[in-house]
């Protein structure tokens, strides 16, 4: 085990700089182990790295690896069972990816699954029963119940033994795929009234250390003579049907014959060899041969089953065939959008190219159902860019303008290529922050005014206004006199301004009033700025009237 560590970590440093992580661990490993180390592969410190929100994700329903916060390692999140999960696969890769949200990447990972001799060799028939005619030739083979060990290489199944009766010999033969095939081998002829029975016990044992093993009971009985075998009408049977045939459809009819009469002609149908997962989908009849489905098909789950069907007669002789059974894809699987990481606010003044989104895309159908074409609303200032595999990313096409519009709802859609075409979408949030990129605008450039002498100190002159198209404390406007001096005084202490809400009045309290014989007008400016310091002016004229205040 710890070999197979060392060679998963080697693996990981030499694929790190593509992107790619590999790691190799033993199947049934406790959870929590550890599998590879994520940050030192990468070259990631462990304090940015807790910081900068780092999610492991599994493709597929389940999460089998995390990463762990402390050491950056990646650990297994279950026990994970090979068999289980790449049944008849010689490499078993479970792939995963690791999304470093803070800096939008994401890094692939792919953990093989190494075989342990965890499985005995199992028959699907504790008990087999063979009924031979005492006539049977010596020499004469009848194909055994075949034993099944999931695991791999030296852990899978490598010999069996025969024990319990000198009539019967054991061979074993090689099929097509590599597979052995144990065959009853007749040493001795047989005499029904010497012995009607015979109890054999046929063991198989695999390659590991130590070696597991399985066993089944055979019992022959004796019989009467039956001199042929049923036939079948063709040497394989193959048919294609789609995923979503009903269930209870029949999808083929394997037919054998026997030229023998009685029950020696009477042909019974039996699968032979067939998967545990399988025989939960099919059921054969054992009358008429009609392979019936009881169980709905899925292309994604599985695109092709081989059944190894036998056909036997009354008198125990038989025949058998493979029957192919290939699942057709059908477009019933909408397009998948998943939101990895996205802003909910942005500022108006984002560069081009600013990465609002990251969102993964997949569709489980296959060939052109399962492609999927990706669209963003048009019109708005944004764009999908292809990042990782099924990644997405969300990006800004252009610089924003809050004043313009403050909040986007943007739909990006899934669609895929079947025909017709499936759809889906999903709604993405954002909200525009402002930035101080206005000043403010006075209604008017210039203000003007008549004001009788001799007024009361408080009396309002004029009211000015400035409006910013900025928002909150950037688009609040304060005002204040552009400070002057007048015969030796302060501007202000004639005319003041109130700094919110710009109403522009006389004041008298330092100097006395205003008079019309000393000075007939009054030019004074304005300045309006708003909370982020931006500012504008606007220029007011005060007109003194004269009253009959002085006597010839």
């Amino acid at each position: 085990r710890q070999r197979v560590l060392l060679w998963g970590v080697l693996l990981a440093a030499c694929e790190a700089a593509w992107g790619q992580l590999r790691y190799s661990v033993p199947e049934e490993i406790p959870k929590g182990s550890f599998v590879g180390d994520v940050a030192k592969d990468l070259g990631l410190q462990l304090p940015a790295l807790r910081d900068s929100g780092v999610r492991v994700l599994s493709k597929g329903r389940k999460q089998y690896f995390a990463l762990h916060g402390k050491t950056g390692h990646l650990v297994t999140a279950e026990r994970i069972d090979r068999e289980q999960l790449c049944e008849s696969v010689p490499e078993c890769v479970l792939r995963c990816e690791m999304i470093v949200e803070a800096e939008m990447r994401v890094y692939g990972i792919a953990v093989e699954i190494m075989d342990i001799n965890d499985n005995a060799p199992s028959f699907r028939e504790a008990e087999k029963a063979l009924r031979l005619s005492e006539t049977t030739a010596l020499g004469s083979r009848f194909p055994l119940v075949e034993a099944h060990d999931p695991d791999l290489g030296r852990n899978s199944l490598l010999r069996y033994e025969l024990s319990g009766d000198e009539h019967f010999s054991l061979a074993v033969q090689e099929g097509p795929g590599g597979d052995q095939r144990p065959e009853l081998v007749l040493a001795k002829a047989l005499d029904r009234e010497e012995a009607a029975f015979h109890e054999l016990v046929l063991r198989a044992s695999d390659g590991g250390d130590p070696a597991r093993t399985g066993t089944a009971r055979i019992r022959v009985t004796v019989l009467d003579a039956n001199d042929n075998a049923p036939v079948f009408s063709q040497a394989e049977y193959t048919v294609r049907v789609p995923e979503d045939v009903p269930v209870g459809s029949t999808l083929v009819t394997v037919t054998a014959t026997d030229a023998d009469e009685g029950i020696y002609g009477d042909v019974s149908y039996s699968f032979k060899k067939i998967t545990e997962k399988a025989s939960e989908i099919f059921q054969l009849d054992s009358e008429t041969g009609a392979i019936i489905l009881v169980r709905n098909l899925d292309f994604e789950e599985g695109d092709s089953y081989e059944l190894e069907v036998q056909a036997r007669d009354g008198g125990g002789l038989s025949d058998t065939i493979k029957a192919t059974i290939i699942v057709t894809d059908v477009n019933d699987n909408l397009p998948d959008i998943s939101v990895r990481s996205a802003l909910s606010e942005i500022t108006e003044d984002a560069t081009s190219g600013t990465v609002v989104a990251l969102l993964y895309v997949q569709d489980r159908d296959s060939g052109a159902n399962g492609e999927v074409r990706c669209s963003l609303d048009e019109g708005v200032p944004f764009r999908l860019e292809k990042s990782f595999e099924d990644y997405y990313r969300v990006v800004t096409a252009r610089e924003l303008d809050r004043e313009q519009l403050s909040e986007y709802n943007l739909t990006v859609r899934a669609a895929d290529g079947g025909s017709p075409s499936l759809q889906t979408s999903a709604v993405l949030a954002l909200r525009v922050l402002d930035v101080n990129d206005n000043a403010p605008v006075f209604s008017q450039e210039s203000y003007s005014a008549r004001l009788g002498e001799n007024n009361l100190a408080g009396a309002l002159v004029l009211r000015v206004r400035a409006t910013d198209a900025d928002w909150g404390q950037n688009a609040r406007v304060r005002y204040r006199l552009w400070e002057g001096r007048v015969r030796g005084a302060p501007l202000s202490s004639y005319v003041s301004v109130q700094a919110d809400t710009g109403a522009l009045t006389g004041d008298v309290k330092l100097t006395g009033p205003l008079d019309y014989e000393e000075r007939k007008y009054y030019e004074v400016s304005v300045e309006g700025k708003d909370g982020g310091g931006l500012s504008a002016h606007a220029k007011v004229h005060i007109d003194i009237l004269d009253i009959n205040d002085n006597v010839p």
